[in-house]
């Protein structure tokens, strides 16, 4: 009898065990968890980090992610208001704010990601529709990008920044607002939502790139044309100081010879002023002078007997 009486004191410490160690789980301070009898939630979600307890073989403990979650779409491309059509990658940032809701609903973390593409992407789709091309490139409406110098005043659309309403910044929340009330039905809490990146598609990046080409060579044929325009002047203006200093120099070299001369003539008058004689002496000088520069070897003179030239050619007498 005592060896029966012990054997079943034993099994029934080993089912006292096996039992309390079916009943007894964890749940770590990144989890929460849902306990379910035979499918279904039963009271409320467990959220304290810890040791607890359940009805063993009955309920299941089903664990559920309690940190900040990412969702990362993939790459659409979509049309804009202005039918231009880009590829917009978006991001995301949520988490579970409402477990049971969230387990009725969707179960797993494989179906929410599901979920979360669906009504995202969505959202993103008809925010990009109702916008121009420019709402979703510039970040904000009040931002104000430089503006190239080259480009001011430059005539066409040059350069021109054209008004927006809202900027992207606004776009992001628009779809933020949306996505989010409609989660909120899935237990799920949207935190952020943003656009990774925007590209153009291929056919319309060919002609960005083309009219942005288009735009640096009239930059570069307006540079040109400024550049010969100011090549011009200076060419005008150097021939025009050239031309005054070339006639201020010729004044100046005139106005020395006149001096010269005059100053010439004084030390002449002067010399030759002494006497009679040398008044004489200086007008038949003179006078010589006079004739080599007017004689030649084919020179005719027609002269009067009178003129003060011809008076010492009279008193020449022929050779014999």
């Amino acid at each position: 009898m005592k060896n029966i009486a012990g054997f079943l004191i034993f099994i029934l410490g080993i089912a006292a065990i096996v039992v309390l160690f079916a009943s007894a789980y964890t749940v770590p301070e990144t989890k929460q968890a849902i306990i379910t009898q035979f499918g279904k939630p039963v009271g409320e979600p467990i959220t304290r980090a810890g040791l607890h307890f359940r009805t063993p073989f009955v309920q299941d403990v089903n664990t559920i992610e309690k940190r900040i979650l990412e969702w990362d779409g993939r790459a659409t491309e979509m049309p804009t208001k202005d039918k231009t059509y880009i590829q917009v990658d978006t991001f995301g940032r949520w988490r579970i704010s409402d477990a049971k809701q969230y387990f009725l609903r969707l179960r797993d973390e494989r179906s929410a990601q599901s979920r979360l593409n669906d009504i995202l992407g969505s959202e993103t789709r008809n925010a990009i529709a109702k916008h121009e091309l420019i709402e979703v490139i510039r970040t904000t409406k009040d931002r104000v990008p430089n503006r190239d110098s080259s480009l001011v005043d430059t005539p066409g659309n040059i350069g021109i920044l054209y008004p927006i309403t809202l900027g992207r910044a606004k776009i992001e929340q628009e779809i933020f607002e949306k996505a989010a009330a409609k989660l909120t039905d899935f237990g799920i809490e949207l935190l952020d939502v943003r656009f990774k990146r925007i590209n153009y598609n291929s056919s319309v990046r060919a002609r960005i790139y083309e009219r942005m080409i288009s735009e640096r060579q009239q930059i570069a044929e307006r540079f040109r044309s400024e550049g010969a325009g100011e090549a011009a002047k200076i060419t005008g203006k150097k021939e025009r100081d050239l031309q005054e200093i070339e006639s201020e120099a010729y004044k100046q070299v005139l106005t020395v010879r006149g001096e010269a001369d005059a100053r010439a003539t004084e030390i002449y008058a002067n010399a030759f002023n002494q006497s009679e004689k040398s008044i004489e002496f200086y007008e038949f000088v003179k006078t010589l002078e006079t004739y080599e520069q007017m004689l030649g070897d084919d020179t005719t003179l027609i002269l009067s007997t009178n003129s003060d030239i011809f008076k010492f050619l009279k008193d020449i007498e022929p050779n014999e």
